[in-house]
């Protein structure tokens, strides 16, 4: 009699055996084909691209065709915002999934410290081919979150030594042409890829940032058909650099096209989410480096076949810190708590429900010392300028551009408009209100009518509470300048490359 219990026993264990193995393999094949399943991804990043400069949004000067047609086979934002307008601190939002402030990499050419995460990394992780090409921009520790990293030779724009002049001397010494856009490895890293897995690829453009170069386009654009802000002058000196600025722009969409072409002909556009944003906007006064939308609002255009109503458009607010929780999504991981961001795969499924009632914006160090903050509903804008008693010059590639030549000139003459002087204006208000539907240049600070004190009230309590939740401070010291607000001259406190964050702390510089 005792036999049978023994024999039921060993049965039931060889039946767990059997079914654990089964189960396993089950689960096995499931996760196999999960992963087989898994999109690839590709963004493309403008650098100092306009967010109305493409045909997509409005314009029907510049030469953009491949931009268009990725727009009609996807979606585009038209209220897509940046967190800043400025480059680096733009990128390492994106990829980090949290505001400036939150990365420590807040100010220009300060590298991403190796504490943060980035998305890339979590791809790789799950078995992504994760690679860059371009424009690099990140920092050191970031290059190990990458299987592959093509740099174009700026030395990851954090900058080498050298003599002061230019924003991007050695670059623009060194390389010419095409290798100038810092596209030139796009498609050769794609061909290139680990076919066994899914991808992700990090396409960052140096087009179309200053300095420009002449005869790159072979459609050059009339100076006399170029559409010019309010806020600039309407000169023949402003015009052509407006025209050499849409060439880049048209070079810049030549190599989006190579990208398309490219999964095409690799039989990858049906499982591969394209995506096309700009860190920042034109590198204009009064755009790059501003929070007004000319600044921080993005082009973005997302084209994924399998999800995404061809030529469709969503009014939705976005902010570029959803980015990262939105692929991560989209690859079936959650985002965990590093990112701050709101997933929107429910607008790239067609669901018109908001996923947001405001984004914000934040305006550090570029070159000069500024320190602002803004927040954006559907129609109001509210800007707050902690350092309200220094002028918002314009970075310093914009401050040696033809056109804020001519406005200087135009000022010293005394014909420089009151719509076109905020870049010289010192003191400026502390605060900012602009309502985007009657007045979308923002032109006209509304902040002190008492018509809109409740919409102040409403936009300074957003403000707070943001400041509240993501813990930001105002810095106990400001950053020196590195070049001289009148005569552009580099100051002594102009060190390249440029110290992270925490040198400079070691250093003195600045305070936690």
């Amino acid at each position: 009699m005792p036999v049978y219990p023994f024999f039921i026993a060993r049965t039931a264990a060889h039946l767990a055996l059997i079914s654990s193995i089964f189960c396993s393999y089950a689960n096995g094949e499931q996760e196999h084909g999960r992963k087989a399943n898994r999109p690839n991804f590709v963004v493309m990043l403008a650098d100092d691209l306009g967010w109305n400069d493409i045909g997509a949004f409005g314009n029907t000067k510049v030469h953009t065709p491949n931009l268009n047609k990725l727009a009609s086979e996807g979606m585009c934002f038209d209220q897509a915002f940046l967190t800043s307008s400025s480059c680096s601190p733009s990128r390492a939002s994106i990829l980090t999934g949290r505001y400036p402030h939150q990365t420590d990499a807040e100010q220009l050419h300060w590298p991403i410290p190796e504490s943060q995460k980035i998305f890339p990394e979590r791809l790789k992780l799950a078995g992504y081919f994760v690679a860059a090409a371009g424009k690099w921009h990140l920092g050191e520790a970031m290059r190990e979150r990458f299987s592959v990293v093509r740099e174009v030779d700026t030395s990851g724009f954090q900058l080498p030594a050298n003599s002061g002049v230019g924003a991007n001397d050695k670059f623009a010494e060194s390389s010419s042409g095409d290798d100038r856009s810092g596209c030139s490895e796009w498609v050769n890293l794609l061909r290139e890829r680990d076919s066994q897995k899914p991808f992700f690829l990090w396409l960052a453009a140096v087009d179309p940032h200053r300095p420009y170069e002449d005869k790159i386009s072979a459609r050059p654009h009339p100076p006399e058909e170029v559409l010019l802000p309010p806020y600039h002058p309407d000169t023949d000196l402003v015009r052509q650099d407006y025209a050499r600025y849409y060439d880049e722009i048209h070079r810049l969409d030549r190599f989006v096209g190579m990208v398309l072409d490219e999964l095409e002909i690799q039989k990858a556009v049906d499982n591969t989410v394209v995506i096309f944003l700009s860190d920042n906007g034109r590198p204009f006064p009064r755009d790059k480096t501003s929070l007004y939308d000319s600044g921080i609002r993005t082009p973005l255009i997302i084209r994924w076949p399998s999800t995404t109503k061809p030529a469709s458009r969503c009014r939705q607010l976005v902010s570029a810190i959803d980015i990262a929780p939105t692929i991560l999504a989209l690859a079936g991981f959650p985002a965990g708590p590093s990112y701050v961001g709101k997933s929107f795969t429910s607008l790239l499924e067609g669901k018109e429900a908001p996923t947001r009632d405001a984004v914000f914006a934040e305006k550090n160090w570029h070159d000069y010392e500024d320190r602002s903050r803004a927040v954006r509903d559907h129609r109001f804008k509210y800007i707050v300028n902690h350092y309200a008693d220094l002028p918002a010059t314009p970075p310093a590639d914009a401050a040696r551009s033809d056109t804020f030549k001519e406005m200087q000139r135009l000022r010293a003459e005394g014909l420089l408009p009151e719509t076109q002087s905020s870049c010289f204006l010192a003191p400026r208000p502390r605060e900012e209100l602009y309502d985007l539907k009657e007045d979308p240049h923002e032109l006209r600070n509304i902040a002190e009518l008492p018509a809109h004190g409740d919409t102040l009230a409403r936009l300074r309590a957003e403000y707070r509470q943001w400041r509240v939740r993501t813990r930001e401070k105002t810095p106990r010291m400001r950053t020196p300048d590195e070049f001289d607000r009148v005569t552009g001259k580099p100051t002594p406190a102009r060190i390249r490359p440029r110290w992270s964050k925490q040198k400079m702390i070691e250093e003195g510089i600045i305070l936690p």
